[in-house]
């Protein structure tokens, strides 16, 4: 469970997020949503403390998280893995070694240098890109991926870390609606099967309401909403906003007629594409 208690994170003169209080159980799928600047992207930031709060807590369970140091702090950026919306993938490398990277906190600096990974390994990162539709592609260098594929693949190196939180900072900002859709069913996916705490920055109100269980708004680094998707009405909306004008909601990225959502599932893989064959095993 996330316990964040008055937590505000202040860049010179600005305050990005400005004292947050949230309670977050295992296994919730959070949408947190709000314009730019509101504070979503510094939020999720701190949770993984790739940014550091000025003041306030941040616990999860027994783990002070603003207090990690050294070992600990990297064994919590492997507990609490982190999707990011430009994919932060190494181009040149192939899809297989981009997902085999998320063992990186797991193994020696001897094996991390040589580049060795185990047949385990290989196995876990096949499956993991099989899961996601794209084994097909795991010999392929990362770069020369769509957007949609590349933020899959980042999806797969994420579950290489067997987080216990998986955050995802606007994983579908840059997508069309197809691979949109994708994400965001692998996304919903992951937190049913595994129980994974999945917290996701949108900017789409539709897919918020249509994946998460509860939404966040903030609005000038507050907290303005929290709550089921339900409650998030028209008033609540123009807070978290700031106009009083209607909000077209159908006008998002997940936003699909039923015929395309149907195109936009991954196949079922291929029975020749044996995993061992493409780890090289």
């Amino acid at each position: 469970m996330f316990q964040l208690r008055d937590v505000t994170c202040q860049f010179g003169r600005k305050l990005a997020v400005n004292n947050v209080s949230l309670t977050i159980p295992e296994g919730q799928m959070v949408g947190v949503i709000g314009r730019s600047g509101a504070g979503k992207s510094t939020l999720l930031r701190m949770l993984n403390r790739l940014a550091k709060s000025t003041s306030g807590s941040i616990r999860y369970g027994d783990i002070d998280v603003t207090a990690l140091r050294g070992a600990g702090l990297r064994a919590w950026q492997r507990d609490c893995a982190m999707i990011f919306q430009q994919f932060n993938l190494v181009p040149r490398l192939d899809v297989l070694t981009n997902v085999l990277l998320g063992r990186l906190n797991e193994r020696s600096t001897v094996m991390n240098v040589l580049g060795l990974f185990s047949r385990e390994e290989r196995i876990e990162a096949i499956a993991a890109l099989e899961r996601l539709g794209i084994e097909q592609v795991a010999l392929q260098p990362a770069g020369t991926l769509s957007g949609g594929q590349q933020q899959r693949v980042a999806i797969a190196r994420a579950l290489m870390q067997r987080p216990k939180v998986l955050l995802a900072d606007e994983p579908i900002a840059s997508l069309d609606p197809l691979n949109a859709k994708i994400v965001m069913d692998a996304l919903r996916d992951i937190n049913e099967r595994e129980g994974i705490t999945v917290i996701v920055n949108l900017h789409t109100l539709d897919t918020a309401r249509t994946y998460c269980q509860r939404i966040v708004g903030m609005a000038e680094g507050r907290v303005v909403f929290d709550g089921a998707a339900e409650h998030l009405d028209g008033q609540a909306v123009a807070t978290i906003y700031g106009t009083e004008q209607a909000i077209d909601e159908t006008m998002t990225s997940t936003a699909l007629p039923e015929r395309q959502a149907a195109l936009a599932r991954p196949a079922t893989p291929s029975a020749s594409l044996q995993p061992l064959v493409l780890a090289g095993l």
